[in-house]
């Protein structure tokens, strides 16, 4: 991840997703919730996810399970802002996939917050470590930096 004072720029990320903030995201500091971050990354990823073919929510028999996520935030979002998450993969093991996210305000070119979001491929049923399956592995490199 990036030091606190080296904020990403758009083009250090793979691809780029489109999420509205709504009113409710923000507190009464005027500012979106840290919450609604980890809401972002799990938004972008899913949607890479299903539209890359890899993830059947309710029946690909591997999938990925959240193990460790973080984000460290540089400039406020606000609503009715445009949030642009940029994604890349800065790890991909034989189960596990490292997740790096970046949060765009509108057309800004650095990033308000930058994330990391683990995954552990598992068995659906038994939740016991499973390999990446070809085809996801194939899709998540595409990614790679």
């Amino acid at each position: 991840m990036s030091a606190r004072n080296d904020r990403p720029r758009r083009k250090d990320f793979v691809r780029s997703y489109e999420v509205t903030t709504r009113w409710g995201d923000h507190d009464s500091y005027g500012h979106v919730q840290n919450v609604v971050y980890y809401s972002f990354f799990d938004t972008a990823i899913t949607e890479f996810l299903v539209e890359s073919g890899t993830l059947d929510i309710g029946n690909s028999p591997v999938i990925g399970l959240i193990v460790a996520s973080n984000c460290n935030f540089f400039a406020p979002i606000t609503f009715p802002d445009r949030v642009h998450v940029g994604l890349r993969i800065s790890h991909l093991g034989n189960s596990s996939a490292r997740y790096e996210l970046g949060v765009f305000r509108n057309d800004e070119d650095e990033a308000s917050a930058i994330g990391e979001v683990v995954y552990v491929y598992v068995d659906r049923d038994s939740r016991l470590s499973a390999s990446i399956p070809a085809h996801v592995r194939d899709e998540l490199a595409g990614l790679a930096v």
